[in-house]
């Protein structure tokens, strides 16, 4: 039977599988000098059945390693080992011995043993042997390398286990031609298919939970015309394109000399000139001069290559340049309309406006620009246990954060914000409320009072003024969510439980607003970490971990958890810089392994 693999490099895994006696090792042997020999960098992976030393007795490390010491790591100017002392019970684990490799510096790794694997392997068959065939108990096995008697059937690719340059070849194919498998993210964002699936009796997944509120969601197409000095993550609305070019001459990229590549045989250069920013050197540079020139000046007509002015000896009106050998024609000169060419788009209509895109707007010599209209979204909580901030706090109550959360993450997307307060737990009251805000806003969110209990009357409240549906989300923290329209105003009903609230608002409420504004092509974005410490979830709903992300020592991401998850903790929310996202098919991340993680830098 074989386990399942998954290969954790960007770079293949080829595994070689047979008897204990078919040659596996005498192949690798003779194959690894052909792959070398063709510029294909190996690493080899060999699993021993039996205990093995690298080292003798009376060498330093095995002494150093036998007196207890978990790893030692041996360094010579040729080469180094690093031995490590790891008990465990069964074989050791292919996915974590490939992690230990340099994929930088290898092109394939190459397996000996593991059969029991489903990694792609070569199977090695002598029919002389009498064993029985791998590849019929194992769909993973991409080719037999046998003897002129062993009979192989037409599926699989048949290689002579005598020929050394055949299997090679066939090696270096599968090495070129392999591709690393499709990541699969955690939520599928905004898939049209998963719309007109029907709820579970469990609810919704979040990936259909997101496709069905974007596709109740259509675009502000009102525009206006706004200051650089007011725009602030404001939406563009038209292309916008360039009416010069950036840079509007070709200029200088350092202080330094300007000169015809063609005059480096002619030394020394006779400088004519010295030319600063927002200047020019009116005639044609010739053949054999120079002119002393600054950073973002003008290079005269006539040159086409700066040296540095540290890599230059300066001496009477006469330059000389340094390691000409090292010169290459062209460079430190930045050409004319390089970074944005007279007529080309420089932003496309969609666009979010931060710094840096207002800073190349006024580069260009914009000063208003045409934006979509902010979205209004219209925020209030309910229920009679919540108290205003600053208010006495009532028995048995709890202050409202969940407003504030809200409206914070609203005015972060841009929005214009209407604080409707805390609503009491009247029908009426909220149904009012609500036909109101319908009235001032493109969206309304409330918090609270859409679980199952019988006190729940914003449900009462939203089926007397718009269309509603009532979701069950698959979803760890946030099950309960509202969705809906009140009019032409898009409703959400969040959870009570803070955290559950600013969960819900990132993954439904965000694309929601997104989109809204004219923000066409924003996704979420996913980024793979490795988790310091195992993870767990429950198959079939979604799990969002509160996490803390760095870079380690090694220079990869890791991430780790606040600690306690409760949907009440507020402090795991500050204490965090991500979400972990742990998918609905996984019940385990174990440590070591890839886990993604959902920045809240956009956010929060």
């Amino acid at each position: 039977m074989t386990v399942v693999f998954s290969n954790p490099l960007p770079i293949p895994v080829l595994g070689f599988c047979a008897y204990s006696g078919t040659g596996k090792t005498t192949l690798l042997t003779q194959l690894i000098p052909e792959l070398n020999q063709r510029g294909i960098r190996l690493a080899v992976i060999k699993h021993a059945h039996h205990n093995f030393d690298v080292d003798i007795p009376g060498k330093d490390s095995f002494e150093m390693r036998k007196a207890g010491a978990k790893q030692v790591l041996v360094a010579s100017h040729v080469r180094w080992a690093l031995m490590t002392e790891d008990p465990v019970e069964d074989d050791p684990q292919l996915q974590h011995l490939l992690r230990q490799i340099e994929a930088d510096k290898v092109d394939i790794v190459l397996v000996e043993g593991f059969k029991k694997l489903a990694l792609p392997k070569i199977e090695l068959h002598r029919a002389a042997h009498n064993k029985p065939f791998i590849h019929v108990h194992d769909e993973n096995i991409v080719a037999i390398a046998c003897c002129e008697d062993t009979q192989v059937p037409d599926t699989l690719t048949r290689l002579d286990l005598n020929n050394v340059q055949q299997i090679a070849d066939f090696v270096q194919q599968y090495q070129q031609h392999w591709q690393a498998p499709q990541i699969k993210l955690p939520i599928c964002f905004d898939d049209e298919a998963l719309r007109d699936q029907p709820e579970s009796e469990y609810g919704i997944s979040v990936s259909q939970g997101i496709s069905k509120v974007l596709g109740q969601v259509n675009a502000i197409n009102q525009t206006e015309l706004v200051d650089l000095v007011d725009i602030d993550n404001r939406i563009l609305a038209h292309d916008i394109i360039s009416e010069i070019n950036v840079p509007q001459q070709t200029n200088s990229a350092m202080d330094g000399y300007a000169f015809a590549f063609d005059s480096l045989s002619t030394a020394p250069l006779k400088i004519v000139a010295e030319v600063l920013a927002g200047h020019n050197y009116p005639n044609i540079l010739q053949a054999g001069e120079a002119v002393r020139i600054m950073t973002g000046a003008t290079v005269p007509q006539g040159a086409d290559t700066i040296q540095a002015r540290e890599l230059a000896e300066e001496s009477d009106q006469t330059v000389t340049l340094l390691e000409t050998q090292n010169i290459v024609k062209g460079q430190h000169v930045r050409l004319a309309g390089e970074d944005i060419a007279q007529g080309e788009v420089a932003l496309s209509a969609g666009c979010r406006l931060g710094a840096a895109e207002l800073g190349l707007m006024a580069s260009l010599g914009f000063n208003r620009l045409p934006l979509f209209k902010r979205p209004v979204v219209a925020v209030f909580s309910t229920g009679d246990e919540v108290s205003q901030p600053g208010d006495e706090l009532k028995p048995n109550c709890i202050f409202d954060a969940n407003r504030y959360t809200i409206l914070a993450m609203a005015k972060k997307l841009g929005c214009q914000v209407i604080d409707l307060g805390i609503i009491d737990d009247n029908e009426q009251t909220l149904t009012d409320t609500l036909r109101d805000a319908a009235t001032k806003a493109d969206i309304v969110i409330s918090s609270g009072g859409v679980s199952v209990g019988n006190a729940d009357y914003i449900k009462m409240a939203l089926a007397n003024v718009g269309n509603t549906h009532f979701w069950r989300i698959n979803m760890r923290p946030g099950r309960p969510l509202a969705v809906g329209k009140i009019n032409q105003s898009l409703f959400f009903g969040l959870p009570g439980n803070p955290v559950a609230v600013m969960v819900s608002f990132m993954q439904f409420v965000q694309p929601a607003i997104r989109k809204l504004a004219g923000e066409i092509n924003w996704q979420p974005q996913f980024i793979p970490a490795i988790a310091d410490h195992a993870l767990r979830s429950k198959t079939g709903r979604t799990e969002f971990l509160r996490g803390v992300y760095s870079i380690g020592n090694d220079g990869k991401i890791h991430v780790q958890t606040t600690g306690a998850q409760g949907s009440g903790m507020l402090n795991s929310m500050v204490n965090a810089n991500c979400l972990i996202v742990i998918a609905d098919d996984t019940a385990t991340i174990p440590a070591g392994d890839s886990v993604f993680i959902q920045p809240f830098a956009d956010l929060l």
